[in-house]
């Protein structure tokens, strides 16, 4: 076995690396599973003549047989579009629109995020289910018939929730399921909508997540039990905060096993608390770019830009693909990054980063006086735009005070929102005391004028001009001439 460290540049290059991927799916599985007869239907009934298909990681194994099977039933030109700038869930429209697509065929799990530029058909990969088993584990959670459950389900199990409900909604009346929102030719933009209405049959219509669940008239959400078809992941995540005082019960597909859930959001918001604290206590924020794919994600960037300015923060925005430690490490000066994202990966894990990664709802309630710290989580950065049913608007700005209170974490004093002479106009020198002394509120380029080493330099006409050497060969890890060195 070779060691990914070696001390030889020759054993480094020609190493070779064990990948693992999920095994070719049959041939005879593939129509079925992938849905190729109702997405030769919408190609051809549309006329779209270059068609863009996007697979997540897992599923790129089955897409050259899956491309090779339209393409014999269409006329239409197809792309594959592999790996995305940010999350697999999110259709990558950017992507599609370089290879000047008519629509995107989106393969795998999905956040069901609205887009608004290209016709877009998701296609699940149906995922096996013992029906039998999950009808069972239903009926052992819920022994009272009378109960009042909302049936919940990853994307890719969709295609067995009639048949579930043909089994238990005899017996349990007060039963409802979900439905997904899907706007295949993005037609109808009203599937869309997040304001809740009161449309349906029964009662008040919810819509979250990509989801629609009418309840019983005169109910609540609170009302409910939640029952969860599918692995632990960001969709129960998603599910348990935003009704972080429901109970929950899932049922696992893969191992076929039922079981109640241990009511631990309260401990996850707890953590998003001491984040949205830290948040509070920094003067530099980073608005970090997760999505060029979700509706509205320009409409946030504006308005987070306005309510960090508001509060007297300063605020930088980074597009840099994929979040990892090292990407967010090289940017010190920034006290506290806000990621617009998608859902499925609004929520990270703030432990592995230097600096905590907030979500645009945890820095309105950061930021915005009006907006309180509540029962209500809020992951859907949409739901705060204006016409949002989370919206709560800025303070008139001329009315808009400081306001001092005492960190939670530092236990100092700190100020929140503008000062008078920020309140006029927008300005780089501002006065703050009697002795006329002036501060450069520009506290990225302050940061950066007190650093040892501040970058390359490019110092043009100081440098002599030189004839070109010849350099070191090899790698860092082992040139070639370090041995002789050493000698």
């Amino acid at each position: 076995m070779t060691d990914a460290f070696s001390s030889s540049s020759e054993a480094v290059l020609h190493r070779g690396l064990d990948v693992t991927s999920e095994t070719q799916t049959p041939s005879e599985d593939l129509v079925d599973r992938y849905q190729i007869r109702e997405t030769c239907d919408f190609i051809n009934n549309n006329g779209f003549q270059k068609v863009a298909l996007q697979f997540p990681d897992e599923v790129l194994v089955d897409s050259v047989p899956i491309a090779t099977e339209i393409e014999r039933n269409t006329s239409a030109k197809l792309f594959i579009l592999g790996d995305t700038s940010y999350g697999s869930c999110c259709v990558d429209e950017v992507a599609a629109e370089h290879v000047g697509a008519d629509c995107i065929v989106h393969y795998g799990k999905s956040c069901l995020s609205p887009t608004t530029r290209l016709p877009l058909m998701y296609v699940f990969q149906k995922r096996p289910v013992d029906l039998e088993g999950c009808a069972a584990a239903f009926r052992e959670l819920y022994p009272d018939t009378e109960s009042h459950v909302v049936v919940l389900y990853d994307v890719n199990y969709s295609h067995v929730v009639d048949d579930l409900r043909a089994h238990l909604a005899p017996a349990y009346p007060n039963m409802v399921t979900s439905t997904l929102l899907l706007d295949h030719c993005h037609g109808n933009r009203a599937q869309q909508q997040l304001v809740d209405s009161g449309e349906g049959s029964d009662g008040e219509a919810v819509r979250l997540f990509g989801r629609r669940i009418v309840l019983k008239a005169g109910l609540g959400v609170l009302d409910y039990a939640v029952f969860f078809v599918g692995p632990e992941g960001a969709t129960l995540r998603n599910f348990m905060m935003a009704w972080n005082r429901c109970p929950f019960s899932t049922f696992r597909p893969s191992v076929g096993i039922g079981r109640a859930e241990r009511p631990s959001a309260s401990r996850a918001l707890m953590k998003r608390y001491y984040a949205i604290e830290r948040a509070k206590d920094a003067g530099v924020v980073g608005i970090l770019v997760g999505t060029l794919g979700v509706a509205d994600y320009l409409e946030v960037i504006r308005q987070l830009k306005e309510t960090v300015r508001r509060a007297g923060k300063k605020s930088y925005m980074f597009a840099m693909g994929k979040l990892n430690v090292a990407k967010l490490a090289n940017f010190l000066e920034i006290d506290v990054f806000v990621l617009i994202a998608c859902p499925e990966n609004s929520l990270l894990d703030c432990s592995e980063f230097y600096k905590p990664v907030v979500t645009p709802f945890e820095m309105e309630v950061a930021c915005n006086p009006d907006r309180e710290w509540s029962e209500e989580y809020i992951i859907d950065f949409r739901h705060l735009l204006p016409g949002g049913r989370s919206h709560v608007p800025l303070a008139n700005e001329q009315e808009a005070r400081e306001e001092v209170d005492v960190s939670l974490i530092t236990g100092a004093l700190r100020t929140q929102g503008l000062s008078c002479d920020e309140a006029t106009g927008p300005s780089s020198l501002v006065l703050r005391n009697q002795n006329l002394t002036v501060a450069n509120t520009n506290s990225a380029a302050s940061f950066l004028a007190g650093r040892s080493w501040q970058g390359l330099e490019r110092k043009l006409g100081e440098t002599p001009a030189v004839k070109a050497v010849k350099g070191r060969r090899g790698i860092a890890i082992a040139y070639e001439d370090e041995g002789k060195a050493s000698g």
